[in-house]
């Protein structure tokens, strides 16, 4: 019986080793021997993530993104259903073996509610996109907001008949309209929000050759990330499996995201894993410490101004009170300066009267310098008057003075040149000089006196 004890306990101890190497296999050899496609791109791995450890994640808009390896890629589509390409996008997908996760809008899941339960019923991941898809949410009230997100949740659970564990806890805002309070809204309800790392353009008016372009050109730039695609429009189905042909040949692999349970807890990460480029021990990095949140112990704060403390000489202040009917102003107390300020301020002594007295002397010497009539007039005394000279005999010659004395010559001839005789100076001004100090003769005298004739 020891022996039978013994053969049992090996075989279950073998059992449980073997499907221990089986839940370590990798995923994509599990998953090839699921897809009826040897040479599918496949899913490498799933990834269970917790919302509210992150709850905002894609670098176009924050700093985390999903915890992800070189060349792994997370496929998203917005805006379904809608059966005319969400049902190829489903197709082309299940021909590949991967799985995505969708974003689905409430009115689209209230028109098209067996859409929605395909993409459940094929495994993808299925998270809200709003009720109405609107362009403003981040110019909405709270109100407003919290209404097209709780809609659209609620038109989805309708479409999945109330099944909450099918719904993911995911909600990606529309056209990227981030806002503070829509985000701690869906923070506090558990939700997380997904932005992207790389778009492929595809809801502009291009072709479908420019999207597959675009999503390739974009995802190996960053050598992985969330790819943001549409499953309602023509250009995306068109250039889906060429996107999807171009990952496998360059070894990308296609990561499946779905949010942790309480069976199913979240994958192990680390802190750096969840950056796009997250630093090394290699490179020396810089970074500014985050400022803490202070929280003040004293909220005391000074008192308003009130218009009784004002200056009551302001005309204008004081025109509006009377209008306005309010009580008088009070008049403000200027500070007045203390007496002992006043006694130890230094002062000059004050000038006597005598400063600005002039003297006598000093006066007439001023006067005398201005004029000497006015200086004789002050000292009481009279200039004494010039002889008086006739204006004639003061009056200089108008003869030129390179002109020679004029002489006479017979009649009939020309008076030879005129020789340059030099005139010479009078003996003395002084007669001029007294002739200009007497006193001005009338005008009528003068004039007679120049008509005499000489004797």
């Amino acid at each position: 019986m020891l022996a039978s004890l013994l053969v049992n306990t090996q075989k279950q101890s073998r059992i449980v080793l073997g499907a221990a190497l089986l839940a370590f296999m990798t995923p994509q050899a599990a998953l090839a021997a699921d897809c009826p496609n040897p040479n599918a791109l496949g899913t490498s791995r799933t990834l269970v993530v917790d919302p509210r450890e992150h709850p905002r994640i894609g670098t176009m808009q924050y700093r985390e993104t999903l915890p992800l390896a070189d060349h792994e890629v997370v496929l998203t589509f917005d805006d379904g259903p809608l059966p005319k390409y969400s049902n190829q996008v489903l197709a082309i997908l299940a021909s590949q073996c991967v799985k995505a996760t969708f974003f689905t809008i409430g009115s689209q899941a209230n028109a098209n509610p067996e859409g929605v339960r395909k993409l459940i019923a094929a495994g993808h991941t299925v998270g809200t996109h709003s009720q109405h898809h609107p362009l403003t949410m981040d110019r909405m009230p709270l109100e407003r907001a919290r209404q097209e997100i709780d809609d659209g949740i609620a038109s989805t659970l309708a479409a999945l008949n109330g099944d909450k564990s099918k719904l993911a806890p995911f909600f990606r805002i529309p056209g990227l309209m981030r806002a503070e309070i829509v985000e701690n809204y869906l923070a506090s309800q558990g939700i997380q929000t997904w932005s992207a790392d790389f778009p492929a353009d595809d809801w502009r008016h291009i072709s479908s050759q420019r999207v597959y372009e675009l999503a390739i050109q974009r995802i190996e730039a960053k050598r992985k990330g969330i790819l943001l695609l549409h499953d309602i429009q023509p250009r995306t189905v068109a250039a889906l499996p060429r996107i999807l042909a171009t990952l496998k040949e360059r070894g990308y692999r296609i990561v499946h995201v779905v949010p942790a349970t309480a069976d199913r807890p979240a994958t192990p990460t680390e802190p750096q894993q969840w950056y796009l480029h997250p630093p090394t021990e290699t490179v020396a990095i810089t970074r500014w410490p985050r400022i803490p949140n202070f929280v003040f112990t004293e909220t005391r704060t000074l008192p308003a101004p009130v218009i009784a403390d004002m200056d009551w000489r302001d005309a204008d202040l004081l025109d509006h009170a009377q209008r306005a009917r309010l009580p008088a102003l009070r008049p403000t107390a200027w500070p007045q300066p203390r007496l002992a300020q006043l006694a130890a301020a230094p002062t000059l002594a004050l000038p006597g009267a005598d400063v600005f007295r002039v003297p006598e002397a000093l006066g007439l010497t001023l006067l005398a310098a201005r004029s000497p009539r006015l200086a004789q007039r002050a000292a009481g005394t009279a200039m004494p008057r010039s002889p008086a000279i006739p204006a004639r005999q003061a009056k200089p010659p108008k003869q030129a003075a390179h002109q020679g004395p004029a002489t006479a010559a017979p009649h009939g001839k020309r008076r030879g040149p005129a020789q340059h005789v030099e005139q010479p100076e009078p003996a003395t001004s002084k007669p001029l000089r007294l002739a200009s100090m007497k006193k001005r003769v009338p005008r009528a005298v003068a004039s007679a006196n120049a008509k005499r004739v000489p004797d």
